[in-house]
């Protein structure tokens, strides 16, 4: 399919190519062979971000060069520079700045018309039509075949196994009785899955390319942050309705994307990170909300953040950043610069006590190593080396280790366990020797964790979390992401939020 940007420009005579160059209709060509099967036809988004001006103001060219030659840490956008000459890479970079011929939008009555019910909640029975443990089922994102399973976490047996929108990113979200579970995919589709009866609710395309999600901790709304357009929309989370959209524009005017958006239950508020303006956000969804942000200024840009127990401070993280920054959410200041090295990964780090004291490690998307600061004083207590750079981190109130994969590099088959209070690593695991082990959840008490081995002909490998024997292994198509519901509502301590 020949996308129209570039054609447009042809036919002005606008570009001329200079010898030796390619023309922008060859980096079209280009662009649909390489890049269109993950960022989406017209530049719009898909598996990837949408790659339009709008979305690439805070990237110049000589680092949009840079990242398709040698691709970009904690992504899987891939290097190009074995597939691609010099020449191709400047004109794919030309292209990606073109303005589209036609600028996307995306307003409320689109929103409205892309609604679906698809089952009246009201019909269905209010109890488990399944016996299995309602708190202890896993929702596992099988990415390979865009495919969602429901496990019993018990028995680990599968209950459903039903098709999913393109690319589910940043994590389900669940009401806070568990009953209902939110997906919210890259090209923008938010869904609701009754998981007591198995079948799925609603639907709406709620934005063209969308980070995640978050649900109010009283189940009465979803919040979506979106890339593009630069916004957040506000749903009601009994159908999905559309309640408004809240442009994210910074004080200063800038529109901006939004990094993340995740609840904060003692705080009864949603807590936004937007990508290109310094500013946090906070809104507040007690009582009978406005949802009128508070605005925090940050002292960089946020491409994500984790709470500390209390729920009173961000810990958080941009790609630009020398480490973090702490952000008190009581006073709205930037508390601190947090000394960590390379590019931690601040949205998948985890706490727990160690001599009485809560610690919070970090793993690093650059360096091999997982950094556990104090959090009381902010500092830096150890760097725990690994064998390359990691991605996510889990552990469990009742498991004395915490697991760490090296998702990145050549030894991406091993995962880590890190003893939780000598801070050294008691065992390395390699579940599937040359195939990439990622992403651990515990199951509600804690006796046992699913492993995700991310290959076409990969598993969820089940493991008794004291004795580390495999129980069972499922085959599976890519299982990149699998969410106990218990652990997830309770926001337990050692699992993402």
């Amino acid at each position: 399919m020949r996308l129209t940007s570039f054609a447009v420009l042809l036919l002005c005579g606008a570009v001329q190519a200079a010898p030796g160059a390619v023309s922008l209709e060859q980096a079209g060509v280009l662009y649909e062979r390489h890049c269109q099967s993950c960022h989406g036809a017209n530049r719009l988004g898909g598996a990837g971000p949408a790659l339009l001006p709008e979305s690439l103001s805070r990237i110049k060219p000589d680092e949009a060069r840079a990242i398709i030659s040698n691709g970009r840490p904690a992504s899987q956008m891939a290097a190009f520079s074995d597939s691609l000459n010099a020449a191709e890479i400047d004109g794919l970079v030309s292209y990606l700045y073109q303005p589209a011929a036609t600028p996307p939008t995306w307003s409320d009555a689109d929103i409205r018309a892309s609604h679906r019910m698809l089952a009246d909640v009201g019909a269905l029975p209010s109890t488990p039509k399944h016996d299995a443990d309602p708190l202890n089922l896993f929702v596992v994102v099988e990415a390979g075949n865009h495919h969602v399973r429901v496990l019993d976490g018990d028995r680990f047996e599968e209950l459903a196994n039903f098709p999913s929108h393109f690319a589910l990113h940043g994590g389900p979200k669940f009401s806070p009785d568990g009953r209902f579970v939110y997906f919210a995919s890259r090209d923008g589709w938010v869904s609701v899955y009754d998981l007591h009866n198995l079948t799925m609710i609603a639907e709406v395309r709620a934005g063209l390319n969308t980070r995640n999600l978050a649900v109010s901790n009283d189940g009465r709304w979803v919040l979506v942050g979106n890339y593009l357009p630069g916004n957040l929309v506000l749903l009601d989370a009994r159908d999905l309705s559309l309640i408004k959209h809240i442009p994210t524009v910074g004080l200063d005017g800038t529109s901006s994307r939004v990094s993340a958006v995740y609840t904060a239950p003692p705080r009864d508020s949603f807590v936004v990170a937007l990508k290109d303006v310094t500013e946090a956000w906070e809104l507040s969804y007690a009582g009978e909300p406005t949802f009128e942000p508070r605005r925090i200024e940050a002292a960089d840009f946020l491409d994500d953040f984790s709470f500390t127990p209390d729920y009173r401070h961000l810990l958080a993280t941009s790609r630009k950043a020398h480490g973090g920054q702490v952000i008190d959410l009581d006073t709205g200041k930037a508390v601190t610069d947090i000394p960590l090295p390379g590019m931690p990964h601040l949205g998948s780090g985890i706490y727990w006590k160690r001599d009485g004291k809560w610690v919070f490690a970090t793993p690093n998307v650059s360096k091999g190593l997982i950094s556990v600061l104090d959090l009381q004083s902010w500092e830096l207590i150890k760097e725990i080396p690994t064998e390359g750079p990691g991605f996510f981190m889990r552990s469990h109130e009742n498991s004395k280790y915490a697991w760490t994969d090296v998702f990145f590099g050549p030894n991406n088959d091993a995962v880590h366990l890190i003893d939780k209070q000598t801070l050294e690593v008691a065992h390395t695991l390699r579940p599937m020797p040359g195939k990439n082990a990622a992403h651990v959840e515990f199951t509600r008490d804690g006796r046992h964790l699913l492993l995700s081995v991310w290959d076409t002909d990969g598993a969820l490998i089940v493991y008794d979390a004291n004795s580390l024997e495999e129980i069972k292994r499922i085959p599976m198509n890519k299982a990149s992401g699998k969410y106990n519901v218990g652990n997830k509502i309770e926001f337990a301590e050692g699992t993402s939020h």
